[in-house]
Protein backbone atom coordinates (compact mmCIF):
# COMPACT_ATOMS: atom_id res chain seq x y z
CA UNK A 1 0.00 0.00 0.00
CA UNK A 2 1.37 3.37 -0.96
CA UNK A 3 0.14 6.97 -0.73
CA UNK A 4 2.16 9.94 -1.91
CA UNK A 5 0.91 13.51 -1.46
CA UNK A 6 2.45 16.25 -3.60
CA UNK A 7 2.28 19.73 -2.03
CA UNK A 8 3.60 23.14 -3.02
CA UNK A 9 2.69 26.57 -4.26
CA UNK A 10 0.65 27.11 -7.42
CA UNK A 11 2.88 26.75 -10.44
CA UNK A 12 5.33 24.41 -8.69
CA UNK A 13 4.34 21.51 -10.95
CA UNK A 14 2.31 19.40 -8.53
CA UNK A 15 -0.10 18.03 -11.13
CA UNK A 16 2.47 17.54 -13.89
CA UNK A 17 5.02 15.89 -11.59
CA UNK A 18 2.35 13.93 -9.73
CA UNK A 19 0.88 12.47 -12.90
CA UNK A 20 4.29 11.40 -14.24
CA UNK A 21 5.46 10.11 -10.87
CA UNK A 22 2.31 8.00 -10.55
CA UNK A 23 2.90 6.56 -14.00
CA UNK A 24 6.54 5.75 -13.21
CA UNK A 25 5.54 4.02 -9.95
CA UNK A 26 2.53 2.25 -11.50
CA UNK A 27 0.16 4.04 -9.13
CA UNK A 28 -3.16 5.77 -9.67
CA UNK A 29 -3.06 9.59 -9.91
CA UNK A 30 -5.56 11.98 -8.35
CA UNK A 31 -5.56 15.75 -8.64
CA UNK A 32 -7.48 16.88 -5.53
CA UNK A 33 -8.98 19.97 -7.19
CA UNK A 34 -10.17 17.91 -10.18
CA UNK A 35 -11.59 15.28 -7.80
CA UNK A 36 -13.51 18.01 -5.94
CA UNK A 37 -14.81 19.44 -9.22
CA UNK A 38 -15.99 16.01 -10.34
CA UNK A 39 -17.60 15.24 -7.01
CA UNK A 40 -19.50 18.54 -6.75
CA UNK A 41 -19.92 19.11 -10.51
CA UNK A 42 -18.65 22.68 -10.18
CA UNK A 43 -15.30 24.35 -10.69
CA UNK A 44 -13.15 25.29 -7.73
CA UNK A 45 -13.78 28.95 -8.64
CA UNK A 46 -17.56 28.38 -8.56
CA UNK A 47 -17.33 26.62 -5.20
CA UNK A 48 -15.20 29.48 -3.82
CA UNK A 49 -17.74 32.00 -5.13
CA UNK A 50 -20.77 30.14 -3.74
CA UNK A 51 -19.37 29.04 -0.38
CA UNK A 52 -16.58 31.51 0.27
CA UNK A 53 -13.08 30.39 1.16
CA UNK A 54 -14.14 28.91 4.51
CA UNK A 55 -16.85 26.79 2.88
CA UNK A 56 -14.53 25.64 0.13
CA UNK A 57 -11.77 24.74 2.59
CA UNK A 58 -14.23 22.56 4.52
CA UNK A 59 -15.18 20.69 1.31
CA UNK A 60 -11.49 20.35 0.51
CA UNK A 61 -10.82 18.96 3.99
CA UNK A 62 -13.61 16.38 3.71
CA UNK A 63 -12.45 15.33 0.25
CA UNK A 64 -8.83 15.08 1.38
CA UNK A 65 -9.91 12.76 4.22
CA UNK A 66 -11.74 10.63 1.65
CA UNK A 67 -8.84 10.29 -0.81
CA UNK A 68 -6.37 9.77 2.05
CA UNK A 69 -8.01 6.35 2.44
CA UNK A 70 -7.25 5.33 -1.15
CA UNK A 71 -4.38 2.93 -1.68
CA UNK A 72 -1.59 2.91 -4.25
CA UNK A 73 -2.08 6.50 -5.27
CA UNK A 74 -0.23 9.76 -5.89
CA UNK A 75 -2.35 12.77 -4.92
CA UNK A 76 -1.54 16.32 -5.98
CA UNK A 77 -3.13 18.87 -3.66
CA UNK A 78 -4.17 22.46 -4.14
CA UNK A 79 -1.59 25.05 -3.10
CA UNK A 80 -3.60 25.99 -0.01
CA UNK A 81 -4.62 22.48 1.06
CA UNK A 82 -1.72 21.93 3.52
CA UNK A 83 -2.33 25.32 5.18
CA UNK A 84 -5.78 24.69 6.65
CA UNK A 85 -7.11 22.60 9.51
CA UNK A 86 -4.90 19.59 10.25
CA UNK A 87 -4.54 18.72 6.55
CA UNK A 88 -0.74 18.54 6.51
CA UNK A 89 -0.66 16.38 9.65
CA UNK A 90 -3.30 14.11 8.10
CA UNK A 91 -1.24 13.70 4.91
CA UNK A 92 1.94 13.04 6.90
CA UNK A 93 0.15 10.30 8.86
CA UNK A 94 -1.56 8.76 5.82
CA UNK A 95 1.42 8.58 3.46
CA UNK A 96 4.60 10.24 2.29
CA UNK A 97 4.42 13.96 1.59
CA UNK A 98 6.59 15.64 -1.05
CA UNK A 99 7.05 19.42 -1.20
CA UNK A 100 8.04 20.77 -4.61
CA UNK A 101 10.04 23.78 -3.43
CA UNK A 102 10.46 26.52 -6.02
CA UNK A 103 11.84 30.06 -5.79
CA UNK A 104 9.24 32.87 -5.99
CA UNK A 105 10.81 34.36 -9.13
CA UNK A 106 10.57 31.01 -10.91
CA UNK A 107 6.98 30.54 -9.73
CA UNK A 108 6.09 34.00 -11.04
CA UNK A 109 7.75 33.14 -14.36
CA UNK A 110 5.69 29.94 -14.62
CA UNK A 111 2.47 31.68 -13.57
CA UNK A 112 2.71 34.81 -15.71
CA UNK A 113 1.02 33.14 -18.68
CA UNK A 114 -1.90 31.92 -16.55
CA UNK A 115 -2.54 35.03 -14.46
CA UNK A 116 -5.97 35.54 -16.02
CA UNK A 117 -6.98 31.94 -15.26
CA UNK A 118 -6.05 31.87 -11.58
CA UNK A 119 -8.20 34.26 -9.53
CA UNK A 120 -5.52 35.05 -6.93
CA UNK A 121 -3.17 36.44 -9.56
CA UNK A 122 -5.52 37.75 -12.26
CA UNK A 123 -4.38 40.99 -13.84
CA UNK A 124 -1.11 41.35 -11.92
CA UNK A 125 1.96 42.68 -13.73
CA UNK A 126 5.14 40.60 -13.60
CA UNK A 127 6.55 42.84 -10.83
CA UNK A 128 3.30 42.67 -8.84
CA UNK A 129 3.21 38.90 -9.34
CA UNK A 130 6.76 38.37 -8.03
CA UNK A 131 5.95 40.48 -4.96
CA UNK A 132 2.63 38.70 -4.36
CA UNK A 133 4.13 35.22 -4.75
CA UNK A 134 7.06 36.08 -2.45
CA UNK A 135 4.73 37.29 0.33
CA UNK A 136 2.12 34.54 -0.12
CA UNK A 137 4.71 31.76 -0.29
CA UNK A 138 6.32 33.08 2.91
CA UNK A 139 2.95 32.63 4.66
CA UNK A 140 2.54 29.06 3.41
CA UNK A 141 6.04 27.63 3.40
CA UNK A 142 6.09 26.65 7.08
CA UNK A 143 3.31 24.16 6.29
CA UNK A 144 5.00 22.87 3.15
CA UNK A 145 8.30 22.36 4.96
CA UNK A 146 6.73 19.75 7.26
CA UNK A 147 6.68 17.37 4.27
CA UNK A 148 8.70 14.18 4.58
CA UNK A 149 10.58 15.00 1.37
CA UNK A 150 11.51 18.47 0.17
CA UNK A 151 12.46 18.47 -3.51
CA UNK A 152 13.84 21.64 -4.99
CA UNK A 153 12.82 22.52 -8.54
CA UNK A 154 15.04 25.03 -10.26
CA UNK A 155 13.75 25.68 -13.73
CA UNK A 156 10.78 25.34 -15.96
CA UNK A 157 9.91 21.68 -16.53
CA UNK A 158 10.59 20.38 -20.00
CA UNK A 159 11.37 16.92 -21.34
CA UNK A 160 14.61 15.79 -19.75
CA UNK A 161 14.20 18.13 -16.73
CA UNK A 162 10.84 16.53 -15.97
CA UNK A 163 12.23 13.02 -16.42
CA UNK A 164 15.10 13.86 -14.08
CA UNK A 165 12.74 15.30 -11.45
CA UNK A 166 10.51 12.21 -11.56
CA UNK A 167 13.52 9.90 -11.39
CA UNK A 168 15.00 11.82 -8.43
CA UNK A 169 11.68 11.74 -6.60
CA UNK A 170 11.33 8.01 -7.25
CA UNK A 171 14.75 7.48 -5.64
CA UNK A 172 13.89 9.71 -2.67
CA UNK A 173 10.65 7.80 -2.13
CA UNK A 174 12.46 4.47 -2.32
CA UNK A 175 15.04 5.66 0.23
CA UNK A 176 12.30 7.01 2.49
CA UNK A 177 10.47 3.68 2.38
CA UNK A 178 13.69 1.83 3.29
CA UNK A 179 14.22 4.16 6.26
CA UNK A 180 10.60 3.74 7.40
CA UNK A 181 10.83 -0.05 7.11
CA UNK A 182 14.09 -0.27 9.08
Amino acid sequence: MERVFIVGYMGSGKTTVGRRLARSLSLQFIDLDAFIEGKYRKTVSQLFEERGEEGFRELERQTLREVAEFENVVISTGGGTPCFFDNMALMNRAGITVYLQTEPEELAHRLISSRTVRPLIAGKSKEELVSFVTEHLAQRESYYLTAAIVHRTEQRFRGKDMQLTVSQLGEKLKNRRKRDDA
